[in-house]
């Protein structure tokens, strides 16, 4: 559905579906060895068992099973990055899994006390909130790394949430607005809601799209913003 052979070109992290909600046991190794020819970083993507629905709605599944669908996911992953000889960086949660976590930190919690348990000390991606501070800090206190991201092909609710993608304007069309926009959040730590409101966010890493055509273009343009206001772009690894 994207085009990962071009945007990984631009970015230091990579997420990367499991074979649940999107993907197959070859383009997952096409994708890890892509990782290794760029220096990209790895990470598992995993979501809910849904792939009719690209793991964008939600399921009706308890925090202990959900956890076990991610321990799962992760596994099938680090089979194909030890095979490659590239260290598994992060997981990232996807769609609807993702954004429930976001508002169920104990479901959240459950998901990251399984994965550690079953693959060590891996960096874990979420929304960055109003919230999601706080959470970052706890985190940090039981030594677990969390980074919180934030979307600038992504439009924005007044509470801090993504706009759902069925609503018009939820996607960015604009690769130079993306652009703009990924320097301008992490410069001026917030976002802009679609009514203008200001969001202040702590923000770790920017996430673009290989599904969305404007995201890819908007990639290398947003490095280019980012070196003319002097912002390093680097893995997660090296700063969470």
């Amino acid at each position: 559905m994207g085009n990962d052979a071009e945007i990984i070109r631009h970015v230091t992290s990579a997420n990367i579906a499991c074979g649940v909600h999107a993907s197959d046991p070859s383009v997952m190794r096409r994708t890890v060895e892509l990782c290794r020819q760029y220096g990209v970083m790895a990470g598992a993507h995993p979501g809910y068992p849904d792939l009719q629905g690209f793991g964008r709605r939600h399921m009706d599944m308890q925090g202990g099973e959900v956890a076990d669908w991610v321990v799962y996911q992760v596994g099938a992953l680090a089979g194909f990055t030890s095979r490659a000889g590239v260290s598994l960086q992060h997981v990232k949660l996807h769609g609807a899994l993702y954004n429930r976590v976001s508002g169920e930190e104990n479901v959240f919690l459950q998901i990251v006390d399984a994965v550690r348990k079953a693959f060590g000390d891996l960096v874990f991606i979420t929304l960055a909130s109003p919230a999601s501070a706080e959470l970052k800090e706890r985190c940090r206190s039981l030594g677990v790394r969390v980074a919180l991201e934030a979307f600038p092909d992504r439009a924005y609710t007044d509470d801090g949430t993504l706009m759902p993608r069925g609503r018009d304007g939820a996607v960015m069309s604009d690769a130079e607005e993306i652009a703009r926009r990924a320097v301008a959040m992490v410069r001026d730590g917030c976002v802009e809601s679609v009514n203008g409101r200001r969001i202040e966010l702590e923000i770790d890493t920017l996430c673009v799209h290989g599904d969305n055509r404007e995201s890819i273009a908007a990639s290398p343009l947003i490095r280019e913003h980012a070196a003319r206001e002097g912002m390093a772009v680097k893995p997660l690894y090296s700063f969470v």
